[in-house]
Order: structure tokens, then sequence, then C-alpha cells
């Protein structure tokens, strides 16, 4: 089992600098990649304004698309397919291909956001889809990783840039005394702006998906 994401821009082609843009996520992936490495592939573009990547489970896949998204400027944001299911290779004159229900059950997730979007669910970011062949179990697991990842969004989305700053910090553990020389804050500023935009409970999330027994 593979858990396969696609990442595509929101809003891309009204981007009054699709350039930069690309370069903030190129640089907000990189430096994901550096604090928390993927045992798989790292979102890598592939065409127009799309992403993919591959992880080895979904806490990887969720944990590191939070990290992305909180290192992402203002103005700039990605909806994330998730897909988990088993992933093959096509042989083609390029060399082989990365396909399977992973990508399969991804971009049926895709397509599940913009459908939230555009109706009950405008904050939708990051959805999970398991491949019809996968078990029962593995389904619920992404029911269940869907209910978190609505509030999840709902709270990202809300907080300025640099709370995100603040947050994507104190999931890596550094100390709010030195996130506030670095913020040019006190101490009691960086508790405050975690606590009112619900930044801590979005750190705690992340240290839950990163444990490791």
């Amino acid at each position: 089992m593979v858990v396969a994401v696609i990442a595509d821009i929101v809003g891309s082609r009204t981007l009054p600098d699709r350039s930069a843009a690309q370069r903030a996520i190129d640089d907000a992936v990189a430096r994901v990649e550096r604090d928390l490495p993927v045992s798989q592939a790292p979102l890598t573009p592939v065409v127009g304004d799309e992403l993919q990547g591959r992880y080895g489970d979904l806490p990887e896949a969720l944990s590191s698309l939070l990290l992305l998204r909180l290192a992402l400027p203002d103005g700039v944001e990605c909806r994330f397919g998730i897909g988990i299911g088993a992933v093959g290779a096509i042989p083609s004159s390029a060399g082989p291909l990365s396909d399977g229900p992973a990508w399969w059950a991804a971009r049926a997730a895709v397509e599940a956001l913009e459908a939230k979007q555009r109706r009950t669910v405008p904050g939708a970011r990051t959805w999970v889809v398991a491949a019809d062949d996968e078990s029962e179990q593995t389904r619920d697991a992404a029911t269940w990783a869907n209910a978190y990842l609505l509030a999840r969004d709902r709270l990202v989305s809300e907080m300025s840039e640099r709370t995100r700053r603040i947050a994507y910090r104190r999931c890596l553990g550094e100390t709010q005394q030195s996130i506030a020389r670095t913020e040019g804050i006190t101490q009691p500023a960086v508790s405050q702006a975690l606590s009112s935009a619900g930044g801590s409970e979005v750190v705690e999330g992340f240290a839950l998906l990163t444990a490791r027994a």
C-alpha cells in the first residue's frame, strides 16, 4: 500500500505572479523535506499547476502536508488529494510511469475537494480517498482522517502568516522563547498567537501524527 498525493495550486489562473507562486511552493516543499524527510518521494511539479508525491503511510502524508500548508506565504495555497492504494509501473519510452489505484484515488480526492469547495466547505484543502479494493479498516481510516482534516484546514486557513510560521516552528519542537526572538516579539505574544488561532491544537495534532512507538 502506498499513499499518493496529487496537489494543485488554488486559483492558479488568477494569481498576479504565477512564477513567484511556483517558486514559493518549491521553496516550501524543499524546506519541509529538509525538516521532515519523507520515506518515498516528496511533492514534485509535473505539469501545469500540479504536483505529485508518494508517502509511506497516511500519518506521514498528513504531517508533511500540514507543514507545507504552514510554510506557504499568504496568497499561495494548494489543494491536496490523498489516495491510499497500490501503485504499479507502466513501461514507456520515457521510463516507467507510476500508475495504479492509489493515483486514481488521489485524483478522486481532488475532484471531491473541488466539489466541496463549490458547495458546503469552501475552506477544505485536503481530502483522503481509499481505493475500492482496500480493506474496510483502511476505508475507515480515510473517513476518520477526513473528519480531522476538515477542522484542521479551517484552523490553518484562518491563521495569519506569522501564526503559521510560529505553528510550523512549534511543530518541530522549537521553544516559544526561541520563536519570540526570531519573530521580534515576546514569549507571551507567541503563546497568545497560538492559543487564539487554534495553533496549539494543530501542533498537538502534528505530535500525534509523528509519534512512533
